[in-house]
């Protein structure tokens, strides 16, 4: 019955990477819905893979500040120019689904309230999370909006139960539903290259920004070349660190082992993984990255921190390898031990297994089949 549902997904503007998990969220709806209104950014519109048959896509401009109640300004002038949108699609739509950088966005969700339509508040990483990490001046501000806006949706959906202690979510656990949007293109994301064909090359993949640990990963280099003078790395990505990290990579003698190959374009990702013997997720937070499941389908081993959804998919020695924390201590002491264990190949076949079995598109439009059934 695919017209039986009306859909509007709301994210803040996103940036680049964005596109993808918006891309594959709204291409799960598409099988359920031929009604669906996408109110993102012009980043999106622009870069967007879905196919443009039943999707209508409203862009929405955010101007960042330099003080903090500029700021404040800007994001609450945001607020209002995606509630105008929405308003102006009322008639279009029956759910109204937050999802990236939506815990945030009190006035739009308020507004759907208002107009008596359906809202579920979509978790895919924490906006408190990722502003303490950043000792963000605002997080006061920032927590104060995600917690009316909690008590106000429908319905709230993370990746995994494990974020409902850690992200503090306890008081809402009755409106808590556990659901992913990710699937895999198997036939772009597999396995090119043997692992024992690779050059000792360690990677990291993702923003460069300080929530996600890269600093702490580039600071663990000298300790692991102390072990393996043999290996060399690859950062690829852009963000607030990369000066801070080119810095550090030039006053440490590292520009011989270090590469920074900046922002990789999504269909070149498959040729960057099948090159590395190993990828490092040193996150503070996360949800469940679409990088450490692109990896181990392109058969690339991952070694992560235990945060978000990654302890469920990741088994330490059987479909990866976790480490305790993200200092660089304990990330070089836990890279020498992934390569250097004596199954490394098999860990990569476990892990390549567990995507395929567990990442398709099909089983993914069944879980929003259910969830938008039952709302």
């Amino acid at each position: 019955m695919i017209n039986k549902h009306r859909v509007c997904v709301v994210t803040f503007p996103v940036s680049q990477s964005g596109v993808i998990p918006l891309s594959n969220f709204v291409n799960i709806l598409k099988k359920l819905s031929n009604n669906i209104s996408v109110i993102s950014s012009d980043v999106f519109l622009r870069n967007y893979v879905i196919c443009k048959d039943n999707i209508r896509i409203y862009p929405v401009t955010h101007a960042k500040g330099r003080t903090s109640l500029e700021r404040i300004k800007n994001y609450l002038v945001t607020q209002i120019k995606i509630s105008i949108k929405i308003l102006k699609l009322r008639r279009k739509f029956d759910i109204c689904i937050f999802f990236i950088g939506g815990d945030g966005l009190i006035v739009p969700c308020i507004v759907c309230k208002l107009l008596n339509k359906k809202t579920i508040l979509y978790f895919a990483g924490s906006m408190i999370q990722t502003a303490r990490n950043k000792n963000d001046a605002l997080v006061g501000f920032l927590k104060l909006l995600s917690s009316i806006n909690k008590r106000t949706c429908d319905r709230i959906i993370l990746y995994s139960p494990n974020l409902i202690k850690e992200w503090n979510l306890e008081k809402y656990k009755d409106k808590i539903l556990i659901a992913h949007e990710h699937f895999l293109d198997f036939s772009k994301f597999k396995v090119k290259k043997k692992l024992s064909e690779r050059n000792d090359l360690v990677g990291y993949i993702g923003r460069l920004s300080e929530e996600k640990g890269v600093l702490n990963f580039v600071k663990a280099i000298p300790e692991i070349l102390k072990e393996r003078d043999d290996l060399e790395f690859l950062i690829c990505g852009d963000g607030e660190l990369r000066d801070e990290i080119e810095k550090y990579v030039s006053e440490n003698n590292l520009n011989d082992k270090v590469k920074l190959a900046g922002w990789i374009p999504h269909e070149k990702l498959p040729d960057y993984l099948n090159e590395l013997k190993l990828v490092v997720l040193p996150s503070f937070t996360e949800g469940l990255p679409n990088i450490m499941l692109e990896a181990m389908a392109c058969g690339t081993p991952v070694l992560a921190t235990p945060v978000g959804a990654i302890s469920d998919v990741i088994k330490d020695e059987e479909t990866g390898f976790i480490m305790k924390d993200n200092s660089p201590e304990c990330i070089a002491r836990n890279v020498i031990r992934a390569l250097n264990h004596s199954n490394l190949e098999q860990v990569a076949q476990n892990a390549r297994a567990l995507v395929e079995k567990e990442f398709t598109f099909e089983k993914a439009v069944e879980r929003y089949r259910k969830i938008l059934d039952d709302l």
